[in-house]
């Protein structure tokens, strides 16, 4: 098999980070501060990278040939908490179905249609990174990819449910739902006089002048045309600000909102309008004739059976924008809260996971689950994956360096 050049691909990804359009130019020095952290980080900051190796590298992105609404980003950890559009009412009977927080994939910013060995393959490779970063053995590894591509066949083609969550999952969830909703408003806000305001610093930066009227314009658009889901009396606009967050996306337009919600100084709601601009698999997948938040929201609702409560889009300056409220119950799966003889069981629930996900988003599913040496290949695959992305992450580092 022809190995792709890590220094030239590093190289190439230095290149993308340094010239890609910015609307706070501090915010490239945050990303590279954040991908030179580990491989695994540099993996889960460049999706351009993957898929660019792809149609460099054909065989690379061949295997089997289901397809259907992807991830596009799948990685280990881009998995987590969400409030869902189907929380339990207050006073209304108990539905066991309708649950108020799910663990799931959380992250469709490159959701594009696909095949789904382009997820798999991406997740693997993390999941290869992510054993490293624990000092797991070689054996172990394959065990993990193994473990995970087992549990993903057995949910993609229907022969198996989702496992119980593992224990990093399950305390996940039950520190998450111990959360309030003034919790979330006393981390990212403060009271200034009878109201509140964003607290600007790392996480929030103050919103341009030039851009508030705007703004103001574009979240209404998103009020009027959002269902029952959204109280369109609870929207009034009580704050604004440039949000910081993610690793690949830092660099575009991120606004926060901070809405009247159902009143008074506890009674705020936090909104997210994210730019959503081509998906990073283009190289190597069909790019459709949606825009970015619609090509978003269109992978969310065919992949997950619970998407998270009060989605819409709306456009801003002619840039494609995807909005959703915040809630104190959201939060990441994070690999540093876990320990290596957890990984085996996590692994298993991510591959359901994602399984269970392209079976809800196929356009073409097969019948007949991936054969073993499929599935082996897969994994040859992915350590090929990872090992270029590991090289290609010094090389990164290199060339930081060497640019002074």
């Amino acid at each position: 098999m022809a190995r792709p050049d890590p220094i030239e691909l590093g190289l190439r990804q230095y290149d993308l980070d340094v010239r890609r359009k910015v609307v706070i130019p501090d915010l490239v020095r945050r990303k590279i501060a954040k991908v030179v952290a580990s491989p695994l980080a540099f993996l889960r900051g460049s999706a351009p990278l993957f898929y660019d190796m792809l149609a460099e590298h054909p065989e690379l992105a061949e295997g089997p040939a289901e397809s259907g609404h992807l991830c596009g980003d799948a990685h280990v950890e881009n998995f987590g908490v969400y409030r869902t559009a189907h929380s339990k009412s207050k006073g209304a009977p108990v539905d066991p179905d309708l649950a108020a927080f799910v663990f799931d994939v959380n992250d469709f910013d490159e959701t594009i249609v696909g095949p789904w060995r382009f997820d798999v393959l991406r997740l693997l490779a993390s999941l290869v990174l992510a054993g490293r970063e624990f000092s797991a053995s070689g054996t172990q590894i394959i065990g993990l990819a193994r473990t995970l591509l087992g549990a993903y066949v057995g949910t993609a083609f229907g022969a198996q449910g989702i496992p119980s969550p593992p224990p990093p999952v399950a305390r996940l969830v039950g520190k998450a739902e111990k959360r309030s909703a003034k919790d979330i408003l006393d981390r990212r806000t403060q009271v200034v006089g009878n109201t509140r305001r964003f607290i600007l610093g790392d996480r929030y930066l103050a919103f341009p002048a030039n851009l508030e009227a705007d703004a103001r314009a574009a979240f209404a658009t998103y009020v009027q045309s959002a269902g029952d889901d959204l109280p369109k009396d609870h929207c009034d606009i009580v704050d604004l600000a440039f949000r910081v967050a993610g690793t690949g996306s830092l660099g575009t337009l991120r606004v926060a909102v901070l809405a009247r919600g159902k009143g008074g100084i506890e009674g705020g709601w936090l909104f997210d309008m994210k730019e959503e601009s081509a998906a990073a698999a283009t190289p190597v997948c069909a790019a459709g004739e949606a825009d970015g938040a619609t090509r978003v929201l269109a992978g969310m609702r065919a992949c997950l059976e619970w998407p998270p409560r009060m989605l819409g889009k709306t456009s801003l300056q002619g840039t494609s924008m995807l909005v959703r409220r915040l809630a104190p119950q959201e939060d990441k799966l994070d690999l540093t809260r876990m320990t290596k003889e957890e990984l085996s069981g996590v692994a298993a629930f991510l591959g359901a996971l994602l399984g269970r996900a392209h079976r809800r988003g196929a356009t073409s599913a097969g019948t007949t689950p991936w054969s073993a040496a499929e599935l082996d290949a897969m994994i040859d695959r992915a350590v090929t994956v990872a090992g270029v992305h590991e090289a290609a992450y010094l090389a990164y580092c290199k060339a930081l360096l060497s640019s002074g």
